[in-house]
């Protein structure tokens, strides 16, 4: 049987701003950072850029020293009357003050850039100037051509679906080591109906009821009684031993991926003995190889 992943680390302070044309896939990018646990701004007034990290990490004022953080910052054509020529002497001022900055740059084709905007019938940001889409597009590329120029990273994602622009931000910025990933164990009783949220649901209607047992009846899957009972029953274990090899095969598989949250619901007749069992079980299990961010909730007890 395979040990889940080993806990992940953290990283030095740092600064991303990610910039590049309209349609690329900026927001993805900044979505994703913030599920890495990064603090994020969009469409931040360039010239602002070093105040705000002064401010971010409390240099100057004697607090978050000790704590540096994550930061992404949006910064592209919508910085009206702002020159963005200069943006690398800003992100040399944010560097002094101790971050370690890099420009991240999305790009696409102008055909797949036509095409978004036909799919979301969302504004361009130059269409204030009354300009055809296709104008627009081409006015913000020669806008841009100085910030792709100094970009360190550049990502084109005319070919890429969501999920793939993820996995592209967090393979090229070498991001799956400080990914936090959240583990939620969740017990629940098939009759008020399956967890929405869950992405593993394992039924435990077919073992052993400690229910039937008029002395652990007014108890619960965490008592002590009943894990007993439940520990000595044959079945109990056989299915705690395949669901285990289960997620720990594929837990650390979802982890590569995109994912920063995952919910592995059990669910029993009355959601109060063996649900709960599995649901600490496999939660001790967790904690016990590694896993930083492990939480239960028993809906029917909770």
């Amino acid at each position: 049987m395979s040990a889940p992943i080993a806990p992940v680390g953290s990283k030095d302070s740092s600064l991303i701003i990610v910039s590049g044309m309209s349609g690329s896939g900026k927001s993805i990018a900044l979505h994703t950072f913030e599920d890495l646990d990064y603090y994020c701004v969009d469409n931040l007034p360039a010239e602002l850029l070093p105040e705000f990290v002064r401010g971010a990490t409390g240099k100057g004022s004697g607090s978050g020293a000790d704590m540096p953080p994550k930061l992404a910052v949006g910064i592209d054509v919508r910085n009206r009357n702002t020159d963005l020529s200069k943006l690398p002497s800003w992100l040399s001022q944010a560097g002094a003050i101790g971050l370690d900055p890099k420009l991240v740059f999305f790009d696409a084709s102008d055909d797949v850039l036509l095409k978004r905007y036909a799919e979301t019938r969302r504004r361009h940001p130059l269409s204030h100037l009354g300009l055809a889409l296709a104008d627009a597009i081409a006015l913000e590329r020669r806008m841009l051509k100085p910030l792709r120029a100094q970009a360190d990273i550049i990502i084109d994602t005319s070919v890429l679906n969501v999920h793939q622009m993820r996995r592209r931000v967090i393979a090229e910025l070498n991001l799956n080591a400080d990914r936090p990933v959240s583990l939620l164990f969740e017990s629940f009783a098939y009759r008020r109906g399956v967890p929405a949220d869950a992405d593993f649901v394992f039924d435990a209607r077919c073992l052993p009821n400690p229910h039937w047992d008029p002395s652990l009846r007014p108890l619960s899957g965490r008592d002590r009684e009943v894990r007993e009972y439940l520990d000595t029953q044959s079945e109990v274990n056989e299915y705690v031993a395949q669901i285990t090899a289960f997620l720990d095969t594929w837990m650390p598989r979802i982890q590569a991926d995109t994912r920063s949250y995952i919910t592995v619901a059990f669910g029993c007749t009355g959601g109060k003995h063996r649900s709960v069992y599995l649901a600490e079980t496999l939660a001790a299990h967790a904690r016990k190889h590694g896993w930083r961010d492990v939480a239960t909730f028993h809906r029917e007890l909770e």
